[in-house]
This record gives C-alpha cells, sequence and structure tokens, in this order.
C-alpha cells in the first residue's frame, strides 16, 4: 500500500488548507475551494487512521524505536477508525512488551481485545498474547477463558492457527512440566533427605 511520509502528509495539508483559504480571500471562493477540499480530506484521513500502517511497516524491519516514535505522531488515538485502533493498541502492547514491562502491555492488548476488528485472525492475535501473559503468571483459569474464546474463531492464517495449537499444547502438558521440575535432582522425604534404595 502506497503511504504519504507523515512529514510530507502534514506540509501537504498545511499548504492546501492555508493556501486555499488565502486564494478564497483573494480570488474568491472557486479558487481557493479545491485546494482546501484536499487538505481537508488528508486531515480526516490522517485522523482515522493515524500513522498505525506507517508504523507497523518500520515494525516489519526491527527499527522498533523508529515505529514507536512514528506511532507517538498520531494525535488522538481515540478518534482512530475501529480496527485501526484495535491495532494502534497492539502496537502499542508490542513496544511494551519489547521493554520487558508486562503489565504495560496487558493493559493495551485489554484495551484492543474491546475494539472491532477486521477478522478472527486479529482477534485471535490478541488473544493468544493475552493467555501468553496470564500463563507468566500462572492464572490458568484465565489461560482458559482465553483458550476457550480462541476455540470459538475462525482463524485463517497457518502461522497463527499454529501459535494457537502450540500454546493449546503447552497449556495441557503445564502439569507434567511441573511435576518433572519437583522430581529434577531425585526424589526426597518429607524431612529434605534423598531416599535411598533399599540394600540387598
Amino acid at each position: 500500500m502506497f503511504l504519504i511520509n507523515i512529514y510530507l502528509r502534514f506540509a501537504i495539508m498545511a499548504v492546501t488548507i492555508f493556501g486555499g483559504i488565502g486564494l478564497w480571500v483573494a480570488y474568491g471562493t472557486w479558487y481557493g475551494l479545491p485546494f482546501i477540499l484536499i487538505g481537508l480530506v488528508l486531515l480526516v484521513g490522517y485522523f482515522m487512521l493515524g500513522t498505525v500502517q506507517s508504523s507497523a511497516q518500520m515494525l516489519q524491519t526491527q527499527d522498533f524505536a523508529g515505529a514507536e516514535k512514528r506511532l507517538n505522531l498520531t494525535f488522538k488515538p481515540n478518534w482512530l477508525y475501529g480496527p485501526i485502533k484495535s491495532t494502534y493498541f497492539m502496537l502499542k502492547s508490542t513496544f511494551a512488551t519489547q521493554r520487558k514491562d508486562l503489565g504495560e502491555a496487558e493493559r493495551w492488548l485489554n484495551l484492543a481485545k474491546e475494539q472491532p476488528v477486521n477478522s478472527d485472525d486479529e482477534r485471535a492475535m490478541v488473544l493468544i498474547q493475552l493467555a501468553g501473559i496470564e500463563a507468566n503468571k500462572q492464572k490458568w483459569p484465565s489461560v482458559q477463558k482465553y483458550l476457550k474464546e480462541l476455540e470459538g474463531l475462525n482463524i485463517k492464517e497457518p502461522m497463527i492457527k499454529q501459535q494457537v495449537e502450540d500454546f493449546q499444547k503447552a497449556y495441557k502438558n503445564r502439569g507434567l512440566m511441573k511435576k518433572a521440575g519437583q522430581m529434577k535432582g531425585g526424589f526426597r522425604q518429607p524431612g529434605g533427605k534423598r531416599r535411598r534404595p533399599k540394600m540387598r
């Protein structure tokens, strides 16, 4: 998708709106109106889409700092179009996770979960991340709740579907993993001493 550089977009908006107003005042309505309309269309598009798409593109190149800086150029996140707003919150969560601030990441993911999305694939991406955070905190009832929601989705993207299947397997095997951790180093008696095999 073709994207106008955000700084160029700001410049075009300023030139067309203020230039159009100048032409309107100097020469009449029909001279300035087309420029004003172009500037207003760009302005409305900016308020509805923000800088989410360009930030996501920068994130694909692993430029986390640049992508976060670009996303912060979104003036009013609450004015964003519904699915775009969800993506905005998911990106904010990604940046928080990169800083290892899982509490902040969870807050943004919960906000993303409340927004409408374009597909079940996008909904699944939010839910699997929330389930992962809850699993790290060993809040298994919450994990189970998110997995139940995932089961009701029609996930089409193979990579997302595989992530869900892998997480479901890890969740089902969590008891075995915990037991293996307890058994590491041998069985121990309540007193803390290693049980010795009987001598024959």
